[in-house]
């Protein structure tokens, strides 16, 4: 019944403090524990994020002056580029965007507007500090809810006039003398879960309002306005409410939930969210060779040059007007990636290249790394697979020489057909799993080995069938 938050968020303030300390070393060493190989890569993005706290202890009049190195990642398709970002930010608790460069092209209109990449990384920013504030208020909001739910189970005192009967959800009124002890026991009561069967009436806000779609020269964002805060003399000053009968402990959840939100300050929100945002924002640019191209060609090409020079001035540095106020983007970390095959990095335009000063080139995975990336990695997918199935109590097992198999069948339909990567692990688990999925629920306590010869037999129709394997992602 306490407010609760994933851990990945509750982490995040304890994360930020701590990266400040992390070496580049320290910090390629927590991102081994994630992802196989790729060593340049994570060194470029350690110093990046280590001269970030460089930075912050320069003198006054250079902090301003020093803009991150943005880092291109050149490589193919499952090798690690998006888990290397996304870890990263986990680890330094900063907001992160991942947004796909190509839907800045989409057929039909210009596309999105560019500058929405940053309304959604102070989005997401917002969402990280109010998550971080709530916490920090959590035990002051659940005393409080406590003393809310208390009134609402312990009606005030006998009126001067007959009263109408009491619902038979609430306690009969005590005398004066003995409220204080009835309210206690009933406080006991309800931090025993004696009283979780019970009902009460709460008044919540309602939070309804109206979205509107709007459609600008650069394409269409979606925003949530509320009309009271547009039009305030229309519908009021204060919040909606609305009664809603619930159990005692959805309505402890809920009061807490109220308490917490009316304890934080939102402009303090604002300004701290705006400020990590523009400090320590991260925005992972994804397959950016899909908007390579030079003036000259025809048709998409055009469109993709023009993608190329609206996200020009956002990787430079220039000011974007969001709901929140004013965000700066010059030390915003931008991350790119892509897998380059038949474009180049010099077919982007020559502005977008130097703002893109470190490149680093990602290997192919081997067999090597695949049956690493099998077991290694603290989420690895024989970990995940076995977790799954002893939640239907089948002690599954993988022998090494299964995981070698799986590694090496997974190399040659990568050979055969796409080269996807590591992401061919996730489907070829899945085939070879499929059966034991299907009747595990039938199979507790049963303990299933799974060996070379069971990944052989379950897989012999994908690798031998190059039709069929092309259809196996």
């Amino acid at each position: 019944m306490a407010i609760t938050l994933p851990e990945s968020l509750s982490n995040y303030a304890t994360s930020a403090k701590r990266a400040g300390d992390l070496t580049p070393r320290e910090i390629v060493a927590l991102l081994d524990k994630y992802i196989v190989g790729q060593g340049a890569a994570k060194r470029a993005v350690a110093i990046a994020i280590r001269n970030r706290y460089r930075r912050l202890a320069l003198p006054a009049d250079l902090v301003d002056e020093v803009a991150p190195k943005n880092i291109l990642m050149i490589g193919p398709t499952g090798v690690g580029k998006t888990e290397i970002s996304r870890r990263l930010s986990r680890l330094t608790g900063s907001p992160f965007l991942k947004v796909e460069a190509s839907k800045f092209t989409e057929v039909g209109y210009v596309g999105r507007d560019v500058e929405s990449m940053i309304r959604d990384l102070v989005d997401i920013a917002i969402d990280m500090v109010r998550q971080e504030h709530t916490v920090k208020v959590e035990a002051k909001a659940r005393q409080q809810a406590e003393e809310r739910l208390l009134d609402l189970l312990l009606p005030p005192g006998p009126a001067p006039s007959p009263a109408p009967a009491e619902p038979e959800d609430t306690v009969p009124v005590p005398p004066p003398g003995d409220r204080r002890a009835t309210r206690e026991k009933l406080r006991q009561q309800l931090r025993g879960g004696e009283l979780d069967e019970r009902t009460v009436e709460v008044e919540v806000a309602d939070t309804r309002s109206a979205t509107f779609q709007i459609f600008t020269g650069q394409g269409a964002d979606t925003m949530d306005v509320s009309l009271k805060d547009m039009l305030p003399g229309m519908f009021g000053g204060g919040r909606r409410h609305k009664r809603r009968r619930m159990r005692v402990p959805e309505a402890l959840e809920q009061l807490a939930r109220d308490v917490a939100e009316s304890l934080v300050d939102e402009d303090e929100i604002n300004r701290e969210a705006l400020h990590r945002a523009e400090a320590s924002g991260i925005v992972f640019l994804d397959e950016l060779d899909k908007i390579a191209g030079r003036e000259g060609g025809h048709g998409p090409d055009v469109s993709r040059e023009g993608v190329q020079r609206d996200i020009l001035p956002i990787v430079e540095g220039t000011v974007v007007k969001t709901r929140y106020g004013m965000i700066r983007t010059d030390h915003i970390l931008f991350l790119a990636a892509g897998a380059f095959h038949i474009a180049k990095p010099s077919d982007l335009i020559p502005e977008l290249q130097g703002r893109f000063p470190i490149r680093v080139e990602l290997d192919a995975l081997t067999r090597e790394d695949l049956a690493r990336i099998l077991t290694e990695p603290e989420n690895s997918l024989v970990r995940q697979y076995i977790a799954l199935m002893a939640t239907e109590k089948v002690d599954l097992e993988f022998t090494d020489d299964a995981v070698e198999a799986i590694a090496e069948l997974a190399q040659i339909v990568n050979e055969r057909t796409e080269n996807i990567g590591a992401r061919r692990l996730h489907t070829m688990l899945e085939r070879v799993l499929e059966e034991i999925s299907f009747t595990a629920p039938e199979r507790a306590g049963e303990r299933i080995v799974i060996d070379a010869a069971y990944v052989h037999d379950a897989l012999a129709d994908v690798v031998e069938d190059e039709d069929l394997s092309k259809y196996i992602l």
